[in-house]
């Protein structure tokens, strides 16, 4: 990847919708090496997808909680059942194995606290778990952001 490249994906990351020729314009390049650079970036999935970004709250999608989960049981079997149980869960919109004191880390974007509660009663119905701790968040000062290109 060169400068060109990085220019495409930052670009992207501003505004997935930009049209072909708006792409072209920002990064300096004619139409048609633009998008012959786009498919090669995709092709090589550096670029994977195309999402829009949603404001959630005008979803009546208040609430993001950050579930820390620890467990005692570390076996195949039993991760692949955990990870089916969680991806299962259409609130959870990030799932992470982590280190430090917890094992997981599972961001979910729900409704209000009763919602929450569903989904972590359906967590802990499919699969044991040794503890979980959920944050509440109060404000979202920086949320979605682009990734750093450099």
């Amino acid at each position: 990847m060169d400068d060109k490249d990085l220019k495409i994906i930052e670009a992207l990351q501003k505004n997935s919708s930009l049209s072909q020729r708006e792409l072209a314009e920002k990064v300096n390049l004619s139409q048609n090496a633009c998008w012959r650079r786009l498919q090669r970036l995709n092709e090589t999935g550096v670029i994977v997808g195309s999402t829009v970004r949603v404001n959630r709250e005008k979803l009546g999608l208040g609430l993001v909680v950050f579930m820390m989960v620890k467990t005692r049981h570390h076996s195949t079997e039993w991760l692949d059942a955990f990870r089916r149980a969680v991806l299962k869960i259409p609130d959870v919109v990030d799932f992470f194995r982590i280190g430090g004191d917890y094992d997981y880390m599972i961001k979910v974007i729900t409704e209000d606290m009763n919602s929450y509660d569903l989904v972590y009663q359906r967590l802990i119905s499919e699969v044991e778990l040794d503890s979980v701790t959920s944050y509440f968040s109060m404000e979202a000062i920086a949320e979605q952001r682009p990734l750093k290109i450099s």
